[in-house]
């Protein structure tokens, strides 16, 4: 069962690694230009506040992540990655959410307001915007799945009925 665990967990951290990075990746180099009457209009990741804190957030949930596959499995530690690793699903759903509403304003608009969406003039800076939010969406998930894991297998022995 150990053994089972660890290989389980060390896939899905792999794979969450994998997302946060190209999800950060990806964010960075979004980036897209466009002229109107003589004037250019730059869209990158970095005019937004949010998306500069998702992409913050996603590098460090990706160094974490890193650290912690080459962890002991034995050590006393793994007692405070559990904890961390709540934070860390916690803080990728807030980054998530904040740069989705500021997607979604890119995309749509807001008519009360008087924004104007800006995805139909910067079309590469959108598709790059909506590849790290799909990213960042399986590495929230995979956190969560891996949450649930832990919890499963450290409870596990608890609700064991003893005849």
């Amino acid at each position: 069962m150990t053994k089972i665990w660890k290989i389980f967990t060390f896939l899905l951290r792999l794979l969450a690694l994998a997302a946060t990075l190209s999800a950060t990746i990806v964010m960075v180099t979004s980036h897209d230009s466009v002229n109107v009457l003589n004037l250019t209009f730059k869209a990158k990741y970095s005019n937004s506040p949010a998306f500069m804190y998702f992409v913050i957030v996603e590098a460090i949930v990706s160094g974490y992540n890193l650290m912690i596959l080459f962890l002991a499995s034995k050590g006393s530690l793994w007692r405070m990655v559990i904890i961390l690793d709540v934070v860390v699903a916690l803080l990728l759903t807030s980054s998530m959410s904040a740069a989705l509403a500021i997607a979604q304003m890119g995309k749509k608009g807001n008519t009360h307001a008087g924004w104007l969406p800006i995805c139909g003039q910067v079309h590469k800076f959108c598709n790059h915007v909506t590849g790290a939010l799909v990213a960042g969406i399986i590495a929230a998930a995979l956190y969560i799945l891996l949450i649930l894991y832990t919890l499963y297998t450290v409870l596990n022995p608890l609700f064991v009925v003893k005849p």
